[in-house]
């Protein structure tokens, strides 16, 4: 039995498509006057916006497919799993919570906070410390070549999360300061969205031992 089953690779590898698809969507539903580089992906799933469908079904099926993928992800640790779950959710639960067109919302907010910040640190949380771990859950220490001493190499988990929070900082400055947000927004959601899929893909030449069922 494989660290992940086929099903898990195929929910990750929707996530990136399926988030891209469905912005490219709503801006072309949205029109030229739509800036994406100012405005955020929010704008789009506001309630009474020509894309708000697209980006309300896009953000349920993104969410399960967190979900699904964080129940197959065996080879991760428990708690990382459940914070990639927690992603989801948030994704789903963002539906109940739009933004307004215009100006802001706190419990959009709060969500978007939360799912932002589960999707950012479960890399680090879901890492194995075993020393034959796949590279996508790398513990920051591993055996030399000839398997006598410890040494240190990168840590992807932590630099792939690491990474995440510095694009929410550009996230956060850009709204404030009304620089780029909606690239920066961009960027941070996306990679969210292919690192679980990377992670599955590090798991799936990787064979475990199992029992018959």
């Amino acid at each position: 039995m494989r660290l992940v089953p086929w099903w898990a690779l195929l929910s990750s590898g929707c996530a990136p498509v399926l988030l891209i698809g469905g912005w490219n969507l709503a801006e072309w539903m949205q029109g030229p006057g739509y800036d994406p580089t100012t405005r955020t992906i929010s704008v789009l799933a506001a309630y009474g916006m020509p894309g708000y469908g697209v980006m309300t079904g896009m953000l349920l099926v993104l969410g399960a497919c967190y979900i699904v993928t964080a129940f197959g992800l065996r080879a991760a640790t428990l708690l990382g799993r459940a914070a990639l779950a927690g992603g989801g959710i948030s994704a789903m639960v963002l539906t109940l919570v739009p933004a307004p067109p215009s100006g802001g919302s706190f419990g959009h907010g709060a969500v978007v906070t939360v799912g932002f910040g589960l999707l950012a640190i479960w890399p680090v949380l879901a890492v194995d410390r075993g020393a034959r771990a796949p590279w996508g859950l790398r513990p920051a220490l591993a055996r030399g070549d000839g398997g006598a001493s410890w040494g240190l190499r990168p840590d992807v988990a932590i630099a792939v999360s690491a990474a995440m929070c510095a694009c929410a900082v550009w996230f956060l400055v850009g709204l404030q300061l009304q620089g780029l947000p909606g690239v920066a927004e961009r960027v941070l959601t996306f990679a969210q969205a292919l690192w679980p899929f990377l992670v599955v893909v590090s798991c799936w030449p990787h064979q475990v031992a199992s029992e018959p069922t």
